[in-house]
């Protein structure tokens, strides 16, 4: 039935998705391409798109192939109305052998589908929000299968971020303009000390982004030569190509964090309200630089004072695209957007601004003001881009091209550095390099001076983490972060999209062990596009497993993309922040559900993943060896199990003395744990900060921990770290620290200064 179709691998492909886009000139031509390419492929007499329209709750039909097109824009279907209608009323796909057999079916006066029998209706959604259906017909009954429906549930999973950012730019209309003075207060100091964020050391030249008050730079390099018509649309053209271009590196370099990132850049490039506003006040005779300068102005302004937290956080898109236009208007030699050999200093980032700067070539970033959320420093972390916080704001004033060298391992900031200076930070990056060949004698294994066995994971934020975890032999993945996808876009990830992400995973490991940690936001890592709720206190508020099992929704998607992610393959499923036995048990319930939802779709899903959780609550701990029994493995979580145990806010620099690793109480509670765990005889893991501290790894060895998960780069010192110890030696150690019930003995005995 499904003979002469092409393989529908090719309509899965975001590639073709992005290609499509590339050649539009706005959202009803890319629907109209994407509903002809897709009826193309599959073979289908018709293809259609329905948008949803919230204000009057209903579906009309947007783009179609092979039915009346006198009705696109008029046919109209109510939510739960017709088969199109209950597909995105119910969130789910619904396949037909014979579509006038279904009870919801219903006809549309004018649309001449009378003779089409099979029926394939898939939801566009994007995150939570209902964006539209993407219906096929045909009339061979039973001509779509399985794996068609696997296509559309692909290719809608890219739909629904493109289409609701066409839909953001139709709500700008009108103009204005505000501006704001630069900071005063003279040049800043020649040492700056900040707060590390992500560590490593980076020297480079100084660019300001994201201050309202510097303006687009409009002045031409050749005061003589006049800017044209035609050098305005030759501008246009050349960056289309340049974001098109960049998306592409992108799709390749970060899949899991980089999809469509640029397509609000490419959006508002093609928006007739954009490029034509520009137009217009070339026709009343402002020169291409002012027009360009004058309408990006326009549309920051928009932004900026728009309801929709969406809008607002497009600002910087608005003004690197207006940067980029000028640039190429002007034929300046450097790309506005090319951040290479640059420390950007700014007074906020969005995650997603983060990946964007590593993909063009940002050495290192400055912040001012605010705070760094752990998820934001992890995530430059793993990008390798060394990151701080200062309070100086006058280091936003700094001239551009400023001489810089950031020690983000310090804190430390250095303006237009002394020669010296130089010199010695040349020296420590040549040292650094040099540390980097104890890769090579790695081993694939680990164990003491005394033959005890131990297992080094490694801690995964990025797909591109797993490079360095198989290049430093970690043993598998001993977390990963699963919140790293859905905080660096604009709205939740569809089940496709982390899918996609989670079996690269799986795949890339090649039969290692792999655990993923479910959705842990909440406290400090919050969610742009999802309201935020008043709370006195996030950390102790709505976070981590207790938000997925508020919002089923979210948590279903997830626990099915892992549970297909996992076919085949040796998974584990961690719940965060588990409080009690009960928190437990229904959220493995909810699990067990989900796997009985795929075994009943037909859909290859792993029927029997290991089970357990994070500890990281006082309450856990007194509760270990019930949680333990009820579980598969246990994993520790001593950077959150610190905080509740001694009530320091991690993120606080005001208290930052106070939170201490190796606090008696903690060091307690870490046996108490590891005892009560291999009693019952499960495993147990340790990760967070303490799994990578080398005073620290005799304490852990000493009280029986035997797997260690850490961000892959520590491997090879850990790994050289336990090679040289004797076990009995550690537990000696571990018995003496136990012992002690003051920090400063324990720091002597540490030879912590």
């Amino acid at each position: 039935m499904a003979q002469g179709k092409d393989n529908v691998d090719l309509i899965c492909s975001i590639g073709e998705l992005a290609g499509l886009f590339e050649k539009t000139t706005g959202l009803t031509d890319f629907l109209q391409r994407v509903v002809s390419t897709i009826a193309y492929h599959m073979r289908a007499a018709v293809c259609s798109v329905y948008l949803y329209d919230e204000d009057s709750r209903e579906l009309v039909l947007s783009a179609n192939q092979g039915l009346n097109p006198a009705l696109i824009g008029k046919a109209r279907l109510r939510l739960g109305e017709g088969i199109t209608g209950k597909a995105l009323e119910e969130l789910r796909a619904i396949r037909e052998a014979d579509a006038q057999e279904n009870p919801n079916f219903k006809w549309i006066n004018g649309l001449d589908d009378e003779r089409f029998k099979a029926f394939l209706a898939v939801p566009i959604v994007r995150g939570l929000a209902r964006v539209g259906v993407l219906v096929v017909q045909d009339p061979v009954p039973e001509y779509f299968t399985e794996n068609d429906e696997k296509a559309l549930r692909a290719i809608t999973a890219q739909l629904g971020s493109t289409i609701e950012n066409a839909r953001l730019l139709l709500t700008l209309r009108g103009a204005g303009r505000s501006e704001k003075a630069p900071p005063e207060g003279g040049q800043p100091p020649q040492l700056v000390k900040g707060v590390r964020g992500a560590g490593g050391v980076a020297c480079g030249t100084s660019t300001v982004i994201g201050h309202l008050g510097r303006p687009l730079d409009t002045s031409e390099e050749h005061p003589g030569t006049q800017t044209t018509r035609a050098d305005f649309e030759r501008a246009l053209r050349q960056t289309e190509e340049q974001l098109e271009a960049l998306q592409k590196r992108m799709d390749v370099r970060m899949a899991d964090v980089a999809s469509l990132i640029f397509s609000a850049h490419l959006l508002i490039l093609k928006d007739e309200q954009f490029s034509g506003e520009m137009i217009r006040r070339m026709d009343s005779g402002a020169t291409p630089a002012a027009a360009i300068r004058d309408v990006v102005q326009d549309y920051v302004r928009l932004f900026e004072k728009s309801q929709n937290a969406m809008l607002r956080e497009k600002v910087h898109d608005v003004r690197d695209l207006g940067h980029r236009l000028l640039h190429n208007l002007l034929g300046r030699e450097a790309d506005a957007a090319d951040y290479t050999e640059q420390i950007v200093i700014c007074s906020s980032l969005l995650p997603s601004d983060i990946v964007k700067l590593s993909a063009q070539g940002a050495r290192g970033l400055v912040l001012t003001g605010g705070g760094i959320t752990s998820h934001a420093a992890i995530l430059a972390r793993s990008l390798e881009l060394p990151m701080i916080l200062v309070q100086e704001v006058r280091i936003l004033g700094i001239p551009e091209g400023t001489p810089l060298i950031l020690d983000a391992d310090q804190g430390n900031l250095f303006v237009c550095p002394s020669e010296d200076v130089q010199r010695n930070y040349r020296a420590l990056l040549a040292a650094t390099r040099d540390a980097e060949g104890l890769e090579s004698a790695v081993r694939p294994t680990t164990e003491t001076a005394d033959g005890v066995r131990v297992r080094l994971m490694a801690n995964i934020n990025l797909l591109s983490d797993l490079k360095v975890a198989r290049r430093l032999k970690a043993e598998g993945v001993g977390l990963y972060r699963s919140e790293m996808p859905f905080i660096v876009r604009s709205d939740f990830p569809s089940e496709e999209e982390q899918y996609r992400i989670y079996r690269r995973i799986v795949e890339e490991m090649d039969g290692r062990e792999v655990t993923f940690r479910t959705l842990d936001i909440g406290g400090d890592k919050m969610l742009s596009y999802f309201p935020r709720a008043s709370e006195a206190n996030p950390f102790l508020g709505l976070r981590a497993l207790r938000f997925s099992l508020r919002h089923r929704d979210v948590f279903c998607q997830q626990l099915r993309a892992l549970l297909r992610a996992g076919a085949g393959a040796d998974i584990r499923i961690m719940f965060p922040l588990v409080s009690s036995v009960d928190d437990f048990v229904e959220a493995r319930d909810v699990l067990r559900a989900c796997s009985e939802q795929l075994s009943t779709a037909g859909v290859e899903h792993s029927a029997a993943p290991k089970i357990g959780f994070m500890l990281e609550l006082p309450s856990a701990v007194e509760l270990a060896a019930d949680l333990a029994r009820e579980a598969d493995f246990v994993c520790i979580g001593t950077n959150d199990l610190v905080q509740y145990t001694l009530a320091v806010d991690r993120t606080n620099e005001a208290i930052a003395n106070l939170y201490v690793p190796y606090h008696p109480a903690v060091l307690r509670a870490l046996k108490r744990v590891t005892e009560a765990v291999n009693t019952v005889g499960k495993p147990v893991s340790i990760c967070g900060e303490m799994a990578s501290n080398a005073r620290l790894t005799p304490f852990l060895l000493g009280i029986g921990i035997r797997t260690f998960s850490l961000d892959a780069r520590g491997i090879p010192l850990l790994q050289r770290r336990i090679q040289g110890l004797r076990l009995t030696d550690a537990e000696a150690q571990a018995d003496a620290m136990l012992g002690m019930n003051r920090i400063r003995d324990i720091e002597i005995l540490l030879g912590k200064d």
